[in-house]
């Protein structure tokens, strides 16, 4: 497929709540030949997937700062009941990343389960973090799955700490701007360590949470002229004593001002350094009164030692450091630095070397630049002085239009079959990519990926909406086949906010369809029904008989999700005879082979085989690969279901061979599932067990839970097939658990069953009972043979 309480009994226990499956199949289970047995290792994990070591690397040229490392070094020592939090603080430029780092770097052995970092942006001019995105990325970084991250704050918060708990974990905070910024970030773990840089005193973090506060004060004279030397050394090596004294001075002593002065003064080797001291006093009497609202003497000496290194630029680069800090996102490339300044690839890569010269940017990563956000708030106020607001605009306009005109060459190549069909001209001046393969457009996609959220936030916030919803659109094809869930909902509803907006049904339709079907592959049935339903009669309003069509197949998945075969069946075979009567041959196949799929779960495989034959052969005919691949493994479902095991296992392994070639996991693990389900019902359950441990972590990374329980419901058939029925039962009662939290009764009842069957052969015959009596309750609403069939089978069991 794509696109009542019950009684305590099935309650899994504190011990199986817990159990993992993050690891490799090998650390799962190693099948020998030991007297015709197999010989289990099961080793329990932490629960992390992921063991995060994220703290960027050390900056060279830090010096002493050997008093507060001790400081730091102290408050170790202090005993809470909950996270030891430090607070760094100082004004802007002093160094309280580089410290904060140093430290942490320091702790890491003292931290096994986890570094995690992040930059807050709490006083960029545009982009600070909000805390419900920090939380998402922190729990997928500790091996959350998406689809178990809640949207609320409050909950991402608990499940945070909950993961959290009992861990040694360091979790760096940098560029705190408030508490607010900060509360939910923290864990409830005293194991954990929480650091945290801001230039303000966060008073409320020591007050209640019971913080230490360190205060980072300028470098001494000795230890500004050492960073100075440190820089300059291999560039010059006879400046006067007393006049590096004053360029430290005229710097405030801030290391931020001290590097770029530095710098400065290295790619000028033969120049004076008085002569450069000159110049510097000269830019002393330039005012930038946007970086902090006091105007001390700190802030002062670091705008002008900014101006300075600013105004050496040569024109071109200037203006490229002033619309540089409009990109939307935290970091870019030469492509889309090209775009906001309007000049080819070659130019803009003169200019960023120049920048990062100038230690006006710097690298973030291979072929990545980013501000410090001191920095980029320079780089915007010069910009609202010296540039008029129609320059700004169109610059705006350009790299926005380069992200999304970029996004559907992405698309195009990832999902050729599946691609919105983008009708404008990108903007005059930006230069979309195109790319030659399906690897660089996803390679580009998961590199873009958060500033293609971002340029789709911006175009909202400054109401171009017009293009804020044409990402909606353009994203649609990758997301579907990414499983992205964070960013296919927020994208999605800025879409369908901007859409609104402009009172455009068209613009609305698209924009509905992405967020409902971000909604439905998340598990969020009830809100994917009611805007799928609503998207319904939208395109029935415009008379658009292709998106009704579209729609039909999408509540036709949701009536197969909840196992409502009939209504499925109906809306597959109505859906594709639209499309058959539209000339979309490709379309009336793909619907055909859901048909198949729902005749399937309803126990005809006999004509779902010949359906999902006649499918196939249509997408074999359009090189469709999402196509034949779904297509062989909706035939092997039917083929098993059939009793054809042979042919079944044919069919599934040229679909992973599919999925292999196109590395794709969410095709991978789906299809792996199946694998294993025949190699189960062929008398291979070693062979299984290691199929459906694989498919079980795969889902777990991409955060479809129900599938995840589906495959860890299938271990739990394979060990019951190999004689282990305890550790079976764990698996089953991890599987009952995930399925009623999802809602999903049908799935429940079928692990319910097989827990109960597992307990059965191991002697607990009253608590099996119990359990099939729990199932029978659930199955009362499904009337498909596949249902009949099994209520049958449980009575007889219970009888038996």
């Amino acid at each position: 497929m794509r696109d009542g309480e019950p009684p305590r009994s099935e309650e899994p226990d504190r011990a199986d709540n817990q159990l993992d499956v993050s690891g490799d199949a090998g650390d799962f289970v190693q099948a020998r030949d030991v007297h015709g047995g197999v010989h289990f290792h099961h080793v329990r994990r932490s629960s992390f997937s992921v063991i995060p070591q994220q703290l960027p690397g050390l900056d060279r040229g830090f010096v002493n700062r050997q008093a507060e490392l001790a400081q730091l070094a102290k408050t170790l020592e202090v005993s809470n009941e909950g996270p030891l939090i430090v607070v760094i603080t100082g004004t802007a430029g002093v160094g309280k990343t580089t410290l904060a780092l140093r430290w942490a770097h320091s702790l890491r052995d003292q931290h096994p389960n986890g570094q995690l970092y992040m930059n807050l942006r709490g006083y960029d001019p545009s982009l600070p973090a909000v805390p419900e995105d920090v939380l998402g990325r922190f729990l997928r970084d500790l091996g959350v799955p998406p689809g178990a991250i809640p949207l609320a704050l409050d909950d991402r918060a608990a499940l945070f700490r909950s993961v959290l708990a009992g861990r040694r974990a360091l979790v760096v905070l940098d560029n705190a701007a408030t508490v607010q910024q900060v509360r939910p970030l923290l864990p409830g773990s005293r194991e954990c360590l929480v650091i945290v840089t801001s230039r303000s005193r966060l008073s409320g973090l020591v007050i209640r949470e019971g913080a230490a506060r360190v205060a980072l004060d300028l470098l001494g004279e000795d230890d500004a002229v050492a960073l100075l030397r440190a820089v300059t050394e291999s560039y010059r090596d006879d400046d006067d004593h007393a006049d590096m004294l004053e360029l430290a001075g005229l710097c405030a002593r801030l290391p931020l001002a001290l590097r770029i002065a530095a710098e400065r003064a290295a790619g000028r080797p033969r120049m004076q350094l008085s002569e450069l001291i000159a110049d510097l006093r000269h830019e002393s009497g330039n005012l930038w009164n946007a970086l902090t609202p006091d105007g001390d003497d700190d802030a002062d000496a670091v705008r002008t030692v900014f101006a300075w290194s600013y105004r050496a630029l040569f024109p071109q680069a200037a203006e490229m450091f002033r619309l540089l800090g409009l990109h939307p996102g935290e970091d870019f490339g030469i492509p889309a630095a090209a775009a906001l300044a309007g000049l080819s690839a070659t130019k803009a890569r003169q200019g960023i070397e120049a920048l990062v010269g100038a230690q006006l940017i710097e690298h973030s990563g291979p072929g990545r630049y980013q501000f410090h956000d001191l920095l980029r708030a320079y780089a915007v106020d010069q910009l609202e002085q010296g540039e008029p607001i129609e320059i700004a605009g169109a610059a705006v306009d350009r790299v926005l239009s380069w992200y999304l005109h970029t996004a559907d060459a992405a698309q195009r190549a990832i999902a050729p079959f599946d691609s919105y069909a983008l009708a404008d001209e990108p903007t005059s001046g930006a230069v979309p990519l195109t790319f030659e393969s399906y690897d660089d457009a996803l390679t580009w996609y998961r590199t873009e990926s958060r500033n293609l959220m971002a340029a789709a936030r911006r175009a909202r916030e400054h109401g171009n909406n017009a293009v804020a919803w044409r990402f909606a659109a353009v994203l649609r094809a990758i997301y579907i086949h990414q499983n992205s869930f964070d960013d296919w909902v927020t994208v999605g509803r800025i879409g369908l906010e901007a859409a609104i907006e402009l009172d455009d049904a068209v613009a609305e339709a698209e924009a509905l369809e992405t967020l409902a079907k971000a909604l439905f592959q998340a598990r969020q049935l009830d809100q994917a029904t009611v805007h799928h339903t609503r998207l319904l009669a939208l395109r029935r309003h415009l008379g658009d008989q292709f998106g009704e069509a579209k729609s039909i197949n999408a509540l036709g998945l949701l009536a197969l999700r909840r196992r409502r075969l009939d209504v499925a069946q109906e809306h597959f075979a109505a859906g594709a005879d639209m499309f058959a009567s539209l000339g979309e041959r490709r379309l009336s196949a793909l619907l055909h082979d859901n048909l198949a799929e729902a005749l399937t779960d309803a126990g005809t495989p006999g004509p779902a085989v010949d359906l999902a034959r006649d499918a196939l052969t249509t997408f074999r005919d359009l090189g469709d690969r999402f196509g034949m691949g779904n297509g062989l493994f909706t035939l092997a479902k039917a083929l098993r279901t059939a009793g054809r095991l042979d042919d079944a296992e044919t069919a599934i392994a040229e679909a992973l061979g599919i999925a292999e070639q196109d590395d794709n996991d969410v095709w991978r693990a789906h299809w792996l599932a199946e694998l294993a389900s025949i190699q189960l019902d062929v008398g291979r359950p070693a062979e299984a067990l290691a199929a459906f441990h694989r498919a079980a972590v795969l889902q777990r990374r991409l955060g479809d839970r129900s599938r995840e329980a589906m495959a860890l419901d299938g271990s739990g058939r394979a060990f019951q097939a190999l004689g282990n029925y305890e550790e079976a039962a764990k698996f089953h009662r991890r599987a009952v658990q995930v399925h009623r939290e999802l809602g999903d009764r049908w799935q429940r009842a079928t692990a319910l069953d097989h827990l109960a069957t597992a307990l059965d052969q191991d002697g607990e015959v009253d608590q099996a009972h119990q359990l099939w009596r729990d199932a029978l309750s659930l199955l009362v609403e499904f009337e498909d043979g596949a249902a009949t069939a099994m209520r049958r089978r449980i009575s007889a069991r219970m009888s038996g």
